[in-house]
């Protein structure tokens, strides 16, 4: 009779024999396996929540640039939100918490208001290309005798008490529409070098004004708004970086 040949291998085949254990981890390992593990916290968790955003107002002609760059370096935990105001609303978008600091132009009074100096502006007279007042470099007051002076419903200097004459019509609603009318040339506006720049036409030029006083540009908030973050912008307005101590 023809004996029966083994499996090839020789081996026995796994959990083949009756009785022995399955192969791999016991079954408290397994159980280890099993069991949910618990989560490390994140990043996220220990964040702080963000603080509200910051509203800095700003007139025409001021450039708070190179303040709100230095701000998100430095504050990148806090947004910050450039809000345009008019010259005639400086003070109420402070008093009525439409901004939370503004930069703004003198006169600005008021006891509920902290004002911090920034810096002075030149004066300029802004006048028609081809006026005969281009022949100088910069001009004093007596240069503008006779001339028409058109001073804006927007205007922020006030009188300079010089020795000109008013226009034959209505003011002018908006400091650009009075340049545009200077540029045509009829009469000069007198403005802080800035507005000029904003309103800079190639039909117009200006020089500035000796004797004139300059337009005082300040950072202002109200007194009861004097928290971290207005002190860090007004930080920031005097230079101060990041590294350097308080």
């Amino acid at each position: 009779m023809a004996q029966k040949r083994a499996p090839r291998g020789g081996r026995p085949r796994a959990g083949g024999a009756k009785g022995s254990a399955p192969r791999g981890k016991s079954p408290a390992s397994r159980a280890k396996i099993a069991a949910p593990r618990a989560k490390a916290p994140t990043a996220s968790a220990e964040r702080p929540a963000p603080l509200p955003t910051f509203r800095l107002g700003a007139l025409p002609g001021t450039t708070p640039g190179k303040w709100i760059a230095r701000w998100r370096t430095q504050r990148p935990h806090q947004r910050i939100e450039l809000v345009p105001v008019e010259f005639a609303d400086q003070a109420r978008a402070l008093r009525d918490g439409l901004v939370d600091a503004a930069i703004c132009r003198r006169p600005l009074d008021g006891d509920d208001l902290h004002v911090v100096a920034l810096y002075d502006e030149t004066t300029v007279v802004v006048m028609a290309a081809d006026s005969h007042l281009t022949a100088a470099d910069e001009l004093e007051p007596q240069d503008l005798e006779g001339e028409v002076l058109l001073t804006p419903r927007d205007d922020v200097l006030g009188g300079l008490d010089l020795p000109t004459v008013p226009p034959a019509f209505a003011p002018l609603e908006t400091t650009e529409d009075a340049i545009a009318t200077a540029a045509t040339g009829v009469g000069v506006v007198v403005v802080p070098m800035s507005l000029a720049r904003l309103h800079h036409r190639r039909d117009a030029t200006f020089r500035p004004l000796v004797g004139a006083p300059g337009s005082a540009v300040v950072l202002a908030w109200l007194r009861d708004r004097d928290g971290e973050d207005v002190q860090a912008l007004a930080g920031i307005t005097r230079g101060r970086t990041a590294r350097s101590s308080r």
